[in-house]
């Protein structure tokens, strides 16, 4: 089936090529004398410029790279809230906030990438380069855990004074963490917001096979990440926690060299999209032409006066005039003649911009109070890899007699479990119903599904702050021994397995929001912007870390500090961390609100030619996931 589906891809690439080539050739005979040889020369041009799709026949080798890569990254952060807490003995709050501090620039460095990608050095440059700095950054995160110079040394005793027992981390140890950390940015800056779109340009979108292609991808995307914290979440940091931090770094560093080996071993297969530049700078025109133009008035019929570039570009879709923020439009008047060249394009492009221009502007304005709500939304799931985790570590771990324990981080993998086995589900069970219900082939659209994953996730926060009152209680009255770190307190008897449903409840939550949001951005955006689209997603993630350290740290100070416990101590038995999961919930019932408003007032984007715009959520009624 692959080998068909990529011979239809290069059948379909190469006729297409064909009636390019022909079309060119007649074009330039109408203008040209000598038509002979410039039909002649547009068909050979039209011949070199034929891009082959080899569709599937590139997959082993992307999957590849993208499976060994999230192994690799996942299996390094996901226990990193203990790492720095153990070995480099920060305090609790301390290490919440350098995680959300990393995870936040991490996501934020997306928004780079794709401003370098798309602007410079094109997505294969840019993801192998990302590739390859990733592999350094855990190079060097595994020397801080294998060399015993490159982090603290352990903790004598017992005391639960950590100034008393364990040593700070020097300031050249915690340069050579931060050294480690920084590439491991870059390299997630270079992967993240390219990987999934040129994985989509192996495919030729102009033919059935290469969008069926394209949606199999994203399944195969989705399923990999699944495998890949799955594995994180039991085997890695199983070793990391119970064999060696050293061998448990070393892991994901080697898994990060066979990706980057995976990627470049099929270099010569790839389609390889040129930069053509920014986006970002299309946006910048329009903005600045708007203003130029601000005090002129809007001409009475907007659709058939403002300016229409040629458009040439077969990969991007048409877009057709909508009645929404109407100040950019002015950016398309034309104020005189002289504006317009005699090839049809603006004599200044910082003067005066195409409609295409200004829908697309219109596309990530649209889109923006919507992507803030998501700000909000991840604050809970900031937890799952912080809080949570120290819950875990204050709570009865043990499974059945044999005396094993569940590793704090491994219960990062019940929200992915969770998600894993509610897609296939809602895809082969609840949407089928849902179309009969409603009548559309996408049930529900995906703002509505994105509604919902705000709703789960208050609901996941309330049962946190119930699940963590009984925790507390039965901690100070049905302690158990004490905790193998030397700062937290007593263990409770209450079961960790209780965390579980809060995880689940998260799980779902992703898989309506977090999924949705990824195909709303993707559907939604331009295909010349689809680079800023997957950005977009993690630079939400990214200024949601920022807001949940910063929340951590509010809420540690004003609610006591180190002077006294407040609701964020090291041992969580003598704090409110209840208190905390409810506020949460407050802020995330608040952000719903906001978002209904927003989704009421938003419209889907529509092509030339469906001035409905429809409300499938894109441009087509395929769902990616």
């Amino acid at each position: 089936m692959e080998d068909e589906l990529a011979v239809a891809d290069v059948a379909e690439g190469r006729r297409a090529a064909a009636k390019m080539a022909a079309a060119v050739a007649a074009e330039v005979t109408k203008e040209e004398k000598d038509g002979d040889t410039a039909a002649a020369a547009a068909a050979a041009a039209a011949e070199k410029d034929v891009v082959v799709y080899r569709g599937w026949k590139t997959m082993p080798y992307i999957i590849g790279n993208e499976t060994f890569e999230k192994l690799g990254s996942i299996g390094t952060a996901m226990n990193l809230m203990v790492y720095l807490t153990d070995v480099f003995h920060m305090t609790n709050v301390d290490a919440a906030t350098t995680l959300n501090v990393f995870s936040g620039t991490t996501n934020l460095a997306t928004v780079v990438g794709a401003f370098v990608s798309d602007s410079y050095l094109g997505r294969y440059t840019t993801v192998g380069l990302g590739c390859v700095a990733s592999f350094v950054g855990m190079v060097i995160l595994t020397l801080t855990a294998g060399v015993p110079t490159l982090h603290p040394s352990p903790c004598a005793g017992s005391s639960t004074t950590i100034a008393a027992a364990c040593a700070h981390a020097t300031k050249w140890q915690l340069a050579v963490l931060v050294a480690a950390f920084t590439f491991i940015v870059v390299g997630a800056g270079g992967i993240r917001p390219c990987n999934l779109a040129f994985g989509a340009d192996q495919f030729d979108p102009a033919t059935p096979a290469g969008r069926r292609g394209v949606n199999s991808f994203f399944n195969w995307y989705y399923f990999t990440f699944t495998i890949a914290v799955g594995f994180s979440s039991t085997v890695i940091i199983y070793v990391q926690s119970n064999v060696s931090w050293w061998l448990g770094f070393a892991l994901p560093a080697l898994l990060m060299l066979l990706s980057c080996f995976c990627f470049f071993a099929g270099a010569t297969r790839y389609v390889k999209v040129p930069p053509e530049g920014s986006p970002f700078t299309g946006l910048a025109r329009v903005a600045v032409a708007a203003y130029r133009k601000r005090h002129l008035r809007l001409p009475s019929e907007p659709e058939k006066e403002l300016f229409r570039a040629p458009h040439k570009s077969s990969l991007v879709s048409k877009l057709p005039y909508t009645d929404q923020f109407k100040f950019v439009d002015k950016a398309a008047i034309v104020a005189a003649d002289s504006e317009i060249a005699q090839s049809g394009m603006p004599t200044d492009k910082w003067s005066l911009c195409s409609l295409q221009q200004v829908e697309e502007a219109k596309c990530i304005l649209r889109t923006i109070p919507v992507w803030a709500t998501g700000i909000i939304y991840y604050i809970a799931f900031a937890q799952t890899t912080t809080y949570v985790v120290l819950q875990a570590v204050q709570s009865d771990r043990r499974i059945g007699r044999s005396g094993f324990e569940i590793p704090p981080a491994s219960f990062t993998i019940f929200p992915m479990l969770a998600l894993t086995i509610w897609i296939p589900c809602y895809d082969r069970v609840l949407l089928p119903w849902l179309r009969k219900i409603k009548g559309t082939d996408e049930g529900i659209t995906l703002l509505q599904r994105m509604g919902i994953g705000i709703v789960l996730s208050v609901l996941a926060m309330v049962v946190s702050g119930f699940v963590e009152q009984q925790r507390r209680s039965y901690a100070i009255h049905r302690p158990t021994f004490s905790s193998s770190s030397s700062r937290s307190g007593l263990v409770s008897s209450f079961s960790s397995l209780w965390l579980i449903p809060q995880l689940i409840i998260l799980g779902l939550s992703e898989a309506f929001n977090h999924v949705s949001q990824l195909e709303f951005y993707y559907k939604q955006f331009p295909e010349n912007m689809r680079s800023i689209a997957g950005s977009l997603l993690f630079s939400g993630i990214a200024l949601s870390n920022y807001v949940s350290g910063l929340l951590v740290t509010i809420v540690h100070r004003t609610t006591g500090g180190y002077e006294k416990d407040s609701w964020l101590p090291d041992d969580l038995n003598k704090g409110r961390l209840d208190l905390f999961y409810f506020l949460i919930a407050i802020m995330g019932a608040l952000n719903f609100v906001g978002f209904v408003a927003c989704a009421k007032w938003y419209r889907y984007k529509a092509l030339d030619g469906d001035r409905n715009g429809g409300d499938n959520g894109g441009d087509d009624s395929q769902s990616a996931v």
